[in-house]
């Protein structure tokens, strides 16, 4: 049931940083929504249409990473972690992708290219922020992926340091 919890609590903290992360760049630029994006829901709310994209590009990166996540906290016998013991690690992994995707923006507003064949589909004044929009997104699902990966690595250390759980300490 732990390992449910851990994989439940990845897939909602992707949802929520995705969701949280979409309604800050589509007003950065509402092309990188309306443009490059197919049309996913009927509206002419910013809000709904962010906030469907944060649903449906997060969930499927929070599942893998959840059970990696899961298998790496609670396999094997040597100190089991809970869901509260890898909350803090699913929340440093959220600050670590906030933060890539933020320094990512500002480089792709100031340094960074529009996709060729974006550059004739958006109005010239945006091209700018959608390229701050491109960057942040791209290093938000990197930092997922590979410092989802390193998470996993921080809580097998973590159990490794960690004490023995009783269930499986031989008295003496």
């Amino acid at each position: 049931m732990e390992s449910l919890k851990i994989v439940a609590m990845s897939v909602m903290a992707a949802i929520f940083y995705g969701v949280v992360h979409d309604q800050i760049t589509i007003r950065i630029c509402p092309e990188y929504f309306t443009v490059f994006h197919p049309h996913l829901i009927d509206t002419h709310s910013l809000i709904l249409l962010a906030a469907a994209w944060g649903v449906v590009a997060t969930w499927w990166v929070g599942l893998p990473i959840g059970v990696l996540l899961a298998a790496s906290a609670r396999i094997g016998r040597r100190c089991r972690l809970s869901v509260s013991d890898v909350m803090p690690f699913i929340l440093g992994l959220l600050a670590f992708m906030a933060c890539c995707a933020f320094a990512s923006g500002v480089a792709g507003f100031y340094r960074g290219s529009v996709p060729p064949e974006m550059i004739s589909l958006l109005p010239s004044a945006s091209t700018q922020r959608f390229a701050a929009d491109w960057w942040a997104h791209m290093a938000s699902y990197a930092a997922g992926i590979f410092g989802g990966l390193l998470t996993c690595g921080l809580v097998v250390a973590r159990r490794l340091v960690g004490r023995e759980s009783p269930a499986v300490t031989i008295a003496s």
